[in-house]
């Protein structure tokens, strides 16, 4: 029993991992394209504030779940 929610607990954080990554991604992505733009748009800078707050969220749940997200 216990060792399949070991199991589920563990790919639940690869999950999270994963999704880190993408989020760090995208962040940095739109970061480089609002930085080059002369004239930034406001829902492109509405859309990089979004990211970057899922991307804050998706870490401090790694940390509260006692995951190292950064490696």
């Amino acid at each position: 029993m216990f060792g399949k929610q070991k199991k589920i607990k563990r790919e639940m954080d690869q999950e999270l991992l994963v999704r880190i990554r993408k989020m760090k991604h995208e962040w940095e992505s739109l970061n480089t394209i609002i930085e080059q733009s002369i004239e930034p748009s406001e829902e492109g800078l509405n859309d990089l504030a979004l990211v970057k707050a899922k991307y804050f969220y998706l870490l401090r749940e790694a940390r509260y779940r006692g995951i190292n997200a950064l490696s």
